[in-house]
């Protein structure tokens, strides 16, 4: 029996997690992760990092990394193909998809990037343990845990654990969540299974060209596929009408059926799951707070749910920081369920719409016939996925459109929001927003010269106005992004979101969304 003190407990080491980890260790905060599991896991779970998670480990400094890691290489082309069989006919096509082919666009400062989600927490594993105040332990569950006003006392296996805050990032089946007594509510929308195989050849075996993903239309086997690693190691995903998992002969005969593939399988795990759309009615009790799967859970079709942990994490972090450091005030840490609650909502009914239509749904008879009216049914089908499905594949205004209009630390400014589109994306400044990107004369983004606390951008070649606080400030000229910020000045958080903008900065405005509640 040992006992242990840190400022932060993670309890969980998935992206959540180890995001958050990272986000407090880059601001100097000391936390302790601990992970039920014995290791990094290698489930067939999310595969698209999109780009604002990129964007937040561009800010890391590990975004490189993440690039290197990628098993089939970066630029590999991120295509979704719909077909009948891998050997059939091609029903219609989307091109980079989630915005993942490498190079620079104007609206965002980190393209997308298809890679399994294991080899993303490697990459984030070994960024949290190089950072000084990060420890993470994997076989540690955690037991139980009480609260006062200015600690929390963890039980984890027979140690104890004094810390400051707790974060439970420990997934859909949460005991954090459990022992703070928050129920999730909301619904089950079907039952699938995955399965992870290795078919060497398969890459080969077909004329559909390269793609992230193939959806499988036909009669037979309705399915999901694509590759997960090298060697041919892919993922198969299908709905078995009497459920059950994909296992032993069966799963590899539905596995050649929906491919028109007869090559060997050897199959490497399976997995079954629920789609449900499930949120917390709370994120938080005092000191404990609620991040990730543990407080939101939704089908994974749009990618969505591992990049929305990572960013509950980036919007704790920097304000569980922010108090612990003694510069953040009482309203910042309500902020956090404020901002990310409606923010989840939006996202949640994006995948439950795209739930709605799976290859099941899009079956015709006669759709794989190699005649006239076959040709026509896969133009007539393609054309409906085409209209259908851009809302999961081009999906930018989700990615980086969601905003903090109405947060108790952002200042309005008069303005409405700009309105929400699920593709289209249109830079804003208005507050709440994230801050317009852009791409400087000297080739960096203008993300790279926000500061790791607050930052005031100046977009002209006035006097910057004097600041006393104890708020972290960087003051950053830059007249070139006048038009895109519609101001003189503009405030932007740790999280690169505007808290504030106009042409004269008003008494109280740092503090404010600094979360310290200011007199009148």
């Amino acid at each position: 029996m040992s006992r242990t003190q840190t400022d932060v407990l993670i309890v969980g080491a998935g992206p959540a997690g180890l995001a958050a980890a990272i986000e407090l260790g880059h601001r100097g905060v000391s936390c302790l992760v601990v992970e039920q599991h014995e290791r990094v896991g290698v489930a067939p779970r999310a595969k698209t990092t999109n780009v604002r998670t990129r964007e937040h480990l561009r800010r890391w400094g590990i975004a490189e990394q993440l690039a290197a890691a990628s098993p089939l290489g970066v630029d590999y082309p991120s295509n979704i193909v719909f077909a009948t069989r891998l050997t059939g006919f091609e029903l219609c096509r989307f091109e980079n998809a989630s915005y993942c082919a490498p190079g620079r666009n104007p609206l965002y400062s980190e393209h997308g990037q298809w890679i399994p989600q294991y080899e993303l927490e490697k990459v984030l594993k070994a960024h949290s343990e190089s950072l000084p105040g990060v420890r993470i332990q994997f076989g540690r569950h955690l037991e139980s845990f009480t609260q006062d006003d200015s600690a929390v006392r963890a039980r984890v296996g027979p140690d104890t654990i004094d810390c400051k805050y707790l974060i439970g990032a420990d997934g859909s089946r949460s005991t954090v969540r459990r022992l703070i007594g928050a129920a999730m509510s909301g619904a089950a929308l079907g039952r699938h299974c995955n399965t992870i195989f290795r078919a060497p050849g398969i890459s080969r075996a077909h004329a559909l060209g390269p793609a992230t993903m193939y959806w499988l239309v036909n009669a037979h086997a309705p399915s999901l596929t694509g590759p997960m690693d090298r060697g041919d190691t892919w993922f198969f995903g299908a709905t078995l009408p009497e459920g059950g998992k994909l296992e032993g002969e069966g799963a590899k005969a539905l596995i050649r059926q929906a491919t028109g593939v007869e090559l060997p399988i050897e199959l490497l795990s399976n997995d079954e799951w629920l789609a449900q759309r499930l949120i917390a009615e709370r994120y938080r009790d005092r000191r404990v707070f609620l991040a990730g799967d543990a407080c939101h859970v939704h089908p994974p079709f749009g990618g969505y749910g591992m990049n929305m942990g990572i960013a509950d994490a980036v919007d704790l972090g920097w304000k569980l920081a922010a108090v612990l450091q003694g510069w953040g005030g009482p309203r910042l840490l309500d902020s956090y369920e404020a901002e990310r609650r409606p923010v989840h909502e939006f996202v949640m009914d994006e995948a439950v719409a795209n739930h709605a239509l799976l290859p099941t749904h899009m079956w015709r008879p006669g759709l794989d016939h190699a005649t006239p009216e076959g040709a026509r049914l896969r133009a007539e089908v393609g054309a409906a996925i085409k209209a259908a499905k851009v809302r999961e594949f081009n999906t930018l205004g989700v990615v980086l459109g969601y905003n903090y209009s109405g947060s108790p630390i952002v200042v309005a400014d008069g303005s409405a929001p700009p309105p929400r589109h699920f593709k289209d994306y249109v830079p804003s400044a208005h507050p709440g927003c994230l801050a317009p990107h852009a791409w400087l004369a000297d080739g960096s983004s203008l993300y790279d010269h926000f500061g790791a606390g607050f930052t005031l951008l100046v977009t002209d070649d006035s006097a910057a106005p004097s600041v006393n606080s104890r708020v972290p400030l960087k003051v950053l000229r830059e007249p070139s992004v006048r038009d895109l910020y519609q101001a003189r000045h503009a405030l932007i958080r740790p999280d690169q979101h505007v808290a504030w903008r106009g042409d004269a900065l008003p008494a109280g405005v740092l503090a404010r969304a600094a979360g310290h509640v200011l007199r009148t």
